[in-house]
């Protein structure tokens, strides 16, 4: 991984395999939370779901723009606006994304950004 406090974190991470192995470690946890699995269209297939996180993540940090290619403006909360995302949901999400960041982030400042980011982000898709 990189140090250069002035690279976009993409390239400080190390580039699309870290947010392969972080949104990995997350869906491994809400594949184990049917609470929260019960919002995912195709719960017993996640890898497209999988797939979109991570490369709308590896874009939204400096990143290729694969995923506006694919699928154009995020439209974050048009996307969620099908799926009742009240303060417990929100939670629950939080709380996988935290572990997943556990397993796959050992640089504090790293963590600091990707943690300030998950919580605006997740306050923001609250619909319920």
């Amino acid at each position: 991984m990189g140090t250069d406090a002035g690279a976009p974190l993409y390239a400080r991470v190390g580039g699309q395999g870290f947010f392969d192995r972080l949104v990995d470690a997350f869906y491994d946890g809400v594949r184990a939370d049917p609470v929260l699995l019960a919002l995912y269209p195709e719960p017993a297939d996640l890898a497209p779901a999988r797939r979109r996180l991570a490369l709308f993540l590896a874009q939204y940090w400096g990143g290729p723009t694969t995923y506006s290619d694919e699928r154009g403006h995020p439209r974050l909360r048009m996307r969620h606006a099908p799926y009742p995302v009240d303060e417990h949901m929100r939670d629950r999400w939080l709380r996988h994304m935290r572990r997943a960041m556990d397993a796959c982030v050992a640089d504090a400042g790293v963590r600091a950004e990707l943690e300030a980011y998950f919580v605006s982000a997740a306050d923001h898709l609250r619909n319920a």
